[in-house]
């Protein structure tokens, strides 16, 4: 894979947080615009939820753009006990960064979410992906990342998560509230593969990264404003050794 700016946007700012001092960091993050590349939208609820859950714990699969921002939304919604980066949509001998940053494997970043049914529902989790958490009308890319591992797809891992996302996505075209047409695509979920270690928490641990600070924590910001009663200050970390 060519770790160039063209083939992969993330890379310039992976690189400064590698390499850079965190004045400099900071410095260029005090640059920024204050809103994210990809705006939040008001949408409406699901009409069609998954029935009330008997299981303390579910897992969906989410993918949208770069899993930092996706990660950092998801890891402060109440219900959620885990939101972790990785990979989905290939095979396992090719869910590696540098691999799947080629957009020849197959893969997307995504986010596994754990939740608790009995206290947010897969259709609200949808409602905040579609809303804050990416834009679902750009097709292979989100704001500077382009490709196929940035697609906007929901892994579907049983016919009730298909049914609750096919009819939502129906929904919300039906009702125009983007005035382009929604891409976000479903595939089924055949295996789910945990990114890197510094992947994991990526927003939470640099709050001052200049890619963070400009793309997601905008979307943070518009998840507290538009779901104040999903939204949860502590963020539910993913723990590492």
């Amino acid at each position: 894979m060519s770790l160039s700016v063209q083939a992969h946007r993330k890379w310039p700012f992976i690189a400064l947080a590698a390499g850079a001092t965190l004045a400099l960091a900071a410095v260029l993050a005090l640059q920024a615009p204050a809103s994210a590349a990809e705006d939040a939208v008001d949408i409406p609820a699901p009409a069609i939820d998954e029935p009330p859950a008997t299981a303390t714990t579910e897992t969906a699969v989410f993918a949208g753009g770069c899993f930092w921002g996706v990660q950092g939304v998801f890891q402060h919604v109440r219900g959620v006990t885990q939101a972790l980066s990785g990979y989905a949509g290939g095979a396992a001998g090719t869910a590696h960064y540098e691999q799947v940053g080629s957009g020849r494997t197959g893969h997307a970043e995504s986010v596994q979410v754990t939740y608790d049914p009995r206290q947010i529902s897969y259709g609200k989790l949808l409602q905040i992906y579609f809303s804050v958490a990416h834009d679902p009308t750009q097709l292979n890319r989100q704001g500077p990342d382009t490709g196929t591992q940035y697609r906007s797809t929901l892994f579907v891992a049983n016919p009730m998560q298909r049914q609750v996302a096919q009819a939502y996505i129906a929904q919300l075209q039906q009702a125009a509230v983007y005035g382009k047409p929604i891409v976000t695509t479903l595939e089924d979920l055949k295996g789910f593969y945990p990114a890197e270690a510094y992947h994991q928490n990526f927003l939470v641990n640099n709050p001052r990264h200049p890619y963070i600070v400009y793309n997601d924590l905008p979307k943070v910001a518009n998840l507290q404003r538009l779901f104040p009663q999903a939204y949860r200050d502590q963020p539910v970390l993913v723990a590492q050794n």
